[in-house]
């Protein structure tokens, strides 16, 4: 381990280039023969774009200079694009004109040699071999064994092949699949992922204050925005195309953002050839998740319906509604009135559709659904990221972030790739860690506050309606507070969110975190933390501490000198019900309204700054000699800088983890949030690939093995649904209480409505010159619990412990009886291992290794190689120029 020193200006000259066009190589496509209309080229009609950055200026047309141009940013972005030359990054610049300002474009084109120079050096992975095995749909082979056709099928055109590969080498480059085109060797992500690369590591000032990479330069505004280009516009030519003509954009939006599309399957393959594997792993687990949610909604919907043939045959419910006068209540608050229980007749009989026998199954059915469904989603992501080739990412694969690598002080070699690394102090990370922690903890005391404050708001305003003269006003004073104390509740939860989330990205990004999977899962896990109470903490109170400590008639318990929140007059669960209604499916509403409305305005307001047009320049102020075909089409890079730009994934999957939730941990007070969960996952699924596809400019490929912390994240929330829906059931559901009536006083329920209350006390009938009153509990006439409300307690916790021993040892059997790898994905794994040692061993001909078809016939002698042996060591020194690889024989190598 050694400090590092300053930032060497050889890593800004890495290659001496000759600037030739035939020396600029291509991206890869998916349809060579469908690329001449492709306009992603710079001036010379043959260099490739892969990236741009754009900056604007001040403009006026009575001023030769521009005027209002910041010196620093000035000073900055010419250092930058400077560097960007030296590690030889082909630039060309073009100029858009508008009335009141100017729009500069900077074309950036990655040549052959630095291809192939980053490629090693961050680890892509090249073709070895084209896998024949077919790929198919576990529920389309059930129907095809059945002789039934798919309904979720499509035939997509032009499938992406599946490849057998291993990690990148100049020196082996003749061994790997389609080495002799260099125009589509490397795929057109894998070029993006070395252009951010570069970007992301290249200084534009003193590295020791962190005056490194274009995201910093973002967020000074230094650039307006840095993105690579789509392949061409969304909307498929007129027919009669053919599918097979159609571009990879065309087919996404055909095939998958369409509307019509919605009870498809999602084109997995075409979304990783277009966006990387970090987001197509998300709509595949998006894609699974809503495919589960069909058996959990029609369990929901059934125990629901089962509700509604309990009210008319439940015995206490016609007991309460035929009692009359003979349960007069006593007040729910200090000023309120007296009140009959049979006025509550419809409200209690509501009640029962999320309060019944069935509710008990649903809970054991949700907790076993979600545990079966986290292990076959194991055995999906499994098979996913070893045929998109990121299964071993993050063990061997994965780069220190390109910030961490500008900014850390010191420096070690990886035990593994036996490379040298930066370094940043593990004891010093802790320290910052801590903080952040306590950041966290504050913050969560902040919402704990939020929420008393809240409580009493909405006590304090049902006592100030229930003085108002308004009959009216009096009867819907708690539904008032309710419904306003919900309203404020959302605007707190929104602004802490925005709060929070900002801090966060400031701790995580201070904590110095060395890969961006680290970086990713610690920023996201100090949100889940703060969102899950923010979200949570609201139906936690209603579900287990509203109504617990009320006390009883003549001694009730107080907080701040308000008397403690009780109940309302259909009990706790029903509140439950409409407390979740209200957060998930409003919230679920309102998020995909603002989905659909809000980036279609963004995308208006953004289009309308870019005009008027004037025209095009390139840097000397030439006018282009095809400026008037220009006027006519606008270029990729003005149309895709009118696009908004991707925010990522995070709040995608916030927003489907906090709704797995809501149909987990509550799903025993409300049967249909499933069902509600399902149709928001439709209509959600659609929106986001509407956005990806024809709203947000293209985002960089991201590769990634799984869905990162968030996997855990949903086995926690499982195991808390487990918990909470045994104590839901226990305490505040009637299902054990009725239960134990049954057993001990009358089979059919007769008289339970007076077994749950009680008579209040003789003082206080007393006081109020009253005979007596009535109120939910198991006292006696002094206020003193009965044996019955012992008896109840026991059986409650007994529940408890049964039900949450039962379904974790049957979620445990399920957990051991589904194996995380599929049998043939293991197989697969095998013999990729093979091909690459073979493919990189100097002593063996690659042509002589088995073939994917005689796979079947010897799939019994394929062994495992071996562990991936160590790779050479990075070097700081100027890559090689690979424009002549030789072709002779090199030391051993292998992947």
């Amino acid at each position: 381990m050694k400090k590092r020193g300053e930032q060497m200006e050889d890593a800004t000259t890495l290659i001496a280039m000759e600037m030739k066009p035939e020396n600029n190589y291509g991206t890869i496509t998916m349809n060579a023969s469908v690329q001449p209309w492709d306009r992603n080229v710079f001036s010379d009609g043959s260099t490739r774009v892969d990236f741009v950055l754009v900056w604007e200026e001040p403009y006026s047309l009575h001023k030769e200079e521009s005027t209002g141009v910041n010196p620093t940013h000035l000073k900055w972005r010419e250092e930058f694009l400077n560097r960007l030359r030296n590690s030889g990054l082909l630039l060309e610049q073009k100029e858009v004109l508008q009335t009141k300002k100017k729009i500069c474009f900077v074309l950036l084109s990655t040549p052959w040699s630095v291809l192939c120079y980053y490629a090693e050096e961050i680890g892509l992975r090249a073709p070895l071999e084209v896998v024949t095995a077919p790929i198919v749909n576990w529920s389309e082979e059930l129907l095809s064994q059945l002789s039934l056709p798919s309904p979720l099928s499509q035939d997509v055109p032009n499938p992406p092949p599946d490849y057998y590969t291993c990690q990148f080498r100049a020196n082996k480059l003749e061994r790997f699949l389609g080495s002799d085109n260099k125009d589509t060797f490397f795929k057109t992500t894998q070029r993006h992922q070395v252009v951010y690369e570069i970007l992301a590591r290249t200084p534009y000032g003193s590295v020791e204050t962190g005056q490194v990479g274009i995201n910093r330069l973002l967020s000074e505004q230094v650039f307006t925005a840095a993105y690579p280009l789509h392949e061409g516009g969304f909307q498929p030519p007129a027919p009669p195309a053919s599918p097979e003509s159609l571009g990879l954009r065309q087919i996404l939006y055909v095939y998958w953002a369409k509307w019509s599309c919605w009870r498809r399957y999602q084109p997995l393959d075409h979304i990783r050839e277009y966006f990387g594997e970090k987001i197509a792993l998300y709509f595949a687990w998006l894609g699974f998740y809503t495919g589960w949610l069909l058996p959990a909604s029609f369990v929901g919907t059934v125990i629901f319906l089962f509700g509604f043939w309990l009210v008319a045959t439940d015995v206490p419910a016609k007991e309460l509604c035929d009692s009359g006068n003979n349960f007069i209540m006593c007040p729910i608050c200090n000023i309120c009135s007296y009140w009959n229980y049979s006025s509550i007749c419809v409200t209690y009989k509501a009640g029962l559709l999320f309060d019944n026998g069935g509710t008990v199954f649903l809970s054991v059915f949700m907790s076993l659904w979600a545990v079966t469904f986290l292990e076959y989603w194991k055995r999906t992501c499994s098979a996913l990221s070893h045929r998109w080739d990121c299964s071993e990412f993050e063990a061997t694969e994965e780069r220190p972030r390109p910030e961490f690598t500008a900014m850390a002080p010191m420096t070690t070699r990886n035990p593994v790739t036996g490379a040298e690394e930066p370094y940043f102090p593990e004891n010093k990370r802790f320290k910052r860690i801590l903080t952040g922690c306590m950041a966290i903890i504050i913050m969560i005391a902040v919402v704990l506050m939020f929420l008393i404050g809240i409580i009493l708001y909405r006590t304090i305003l049902s006592i100030i309606i229930s003085k108002a003269e308004n009959s009216l006003l009096i009867f819907s004073a708690g539904r008032i507070a309710s419904i306003t104390g919900s309203v404020l509740n959302l605007l707190v939860i929104l602004m802490l969110s925005r709060v929070y989330i900002t801090l966060a990205q400031v701790l995580t990004s201070w904590e110095m975190h060395r890969t961006q999977t680290k970086y990713e899962d610690m920023f996201t896990l100090k949100v889940f933390i703060f969102q899950f109470v923010n979200f949570y903490s609201s139906p936690v109170y209603i579900a287990f501490f509203k109504g617990r400590f009320v006390g009883y008639p003549g001694n009730y318990n107080t907080l701040f000198g308000v008397r403690n929140e009780d109940c309302g007059a259909g009990g706790c669960l029903i509140e439950l019900a409409q407390e979740m209604l209200v957060i998930m499916v409003g919230k679920q509403l309102i998020n995909n309204i603002q989905e659909f409305i809000v980036p279609k305005l963004k995308s208006w307001w953004q289009k309308r700054k870019m005009s008027p047009r004037l025209k095009e320049v390139n840097k000397e102020g030439v006018e282009e000699a095809h400026v008037k075909q220009q006027e006519e089409v606008v270029s990729p890079w003005e149309a895709d800088y009118q696009l908004l730009v991707c925010e990522g994934l995070f709040s995608e999957y916030l927003e489907m983890v906090i709704q797995f939730g809501f149909i987990t941990i509550f799903v025993a007070a409300c049967p249909l949030a499933p069902l509600f969960a399902l149709f928001n996952n439709w209509v959600e699924m659609r929106l986001d690939a509407q956005k990806f596809v024809t709203e947000y400019r293209r985002p960089v490929a991201e590769r990634a093995q799984d869905i990162g912390i968030w996997f855990p994240i949903l086995q926690f929330i499982t195991h808390t649904a487990v918990l909470s829906n045994a104590f839901l059931i226990a305490f505040t559901s009637s299902f054990v209480p009725r239960l134990y009536y049954r057993y001990t006083r009358d089979n059919m329920l007769s008289g339970y409505i007076n077994f749950t209350l009680a008579t209040s006390p003789r003082n206080y009938s007393q006081q109020h010159q009253h005979t007596s009153c009535r109120y939910l509990g198991f006292r006696d006439e002094n206020g003193k619990y009965l044996p019955e409300f012992f008896h109840l307690l026991a059986i409650q916790l007994s529940f408890v412990i049964i039900f949450e021993h039962v379904v974790f040892l049957i979620g445990n059997l399920i957990d051991m009886m589904v194996p995380d790898i599929p049998e043939e994905v293991e197989l697969k794994m095998k013999r990729e291992h093979y091909m690459a040692k073979e493919a990189l061993a100097e002593n063996q001909t690659f042509g002589k290794a088995m073939s994917p078809g005689d796979m079947n016939s010897t799939s019994s002698n394929l062994r495992w190689r071996g562990s991936r042996a160590q790779q050479p060591p990075h070097s700081d020194s100027p890559p090689p120029n690979l424009k002549d690889i030789p072709e002779e024989a090199s030391p051993p190598d292998s992947c």
